[in-house]
């Protein structure tokens, strides 16, 4: 059985066709490592994103909105703060997705990121690791804005 509106659903437990069901997408993925997805070469148990991303090559997410967050250490690592973002993004809007819900980089400290377009990270930025008390006030101005965005 695939997933439901409203229910959080890891990524290995999904398929393209759960994905394709469904008119408005929230996607999040953690940076691993060097900006790597995580996978089963970042020493995952299971399957994720890095295997997830190559079953959409070739699908048609067209009339699709898509939102992505993504969690990331910024004193860690500071060169590669959230590039898997910019995995997800680039895999979705390949595919025809509108992408919705980029952030601006105000009060973040990193050197640099994969995740950047035009200067705004191309989702949702969260570190819980060094700026943990800024989540909540960050996830609600985004989901209002994503709220707009959906219309």
């Amino acid at each position: 059985m695939g997933p439901s509106a409203g229910k959080p659903v890891n990524i290995r437990n999904a398929t393209v066709a759960d994905l394709l069901k469904y008119e408005i997408l929230i996607l999040g993925t953690p940076t691993y490592g060097d900006g790597q997805l995580p996978g089963l070469s970042t020493g995952n148990a299971t399957a994720s994103w890095e295997e997830f991303l190559p079953t959409l090559v070739g699908q048609d997410f067209t009339g699709k909105k898509v939102a992505i967050y993504g969690l990331g250490n910024q004193k860690s690592y500071p060169i590669e703060f959230v590039d898997a973002l910019y995995y997800l993004y680039d895999a979705f809007e390949q595919c025809g997705a509108t992408m919705i819900g980029d952030w601006d980089t105000t009060g973040y400290n990193f050197e640099k990121s994969k995740a950047l377009l035009a200067n705004r990270f191309v989702g949702l930025a969260l570190d819980q690791e060094s700026q943990k008390e800024l989540t909540p006030a960050r996830l609600e101005t985004w989901l209002k804005m994503l709220a707009e965005a959906w219309g």
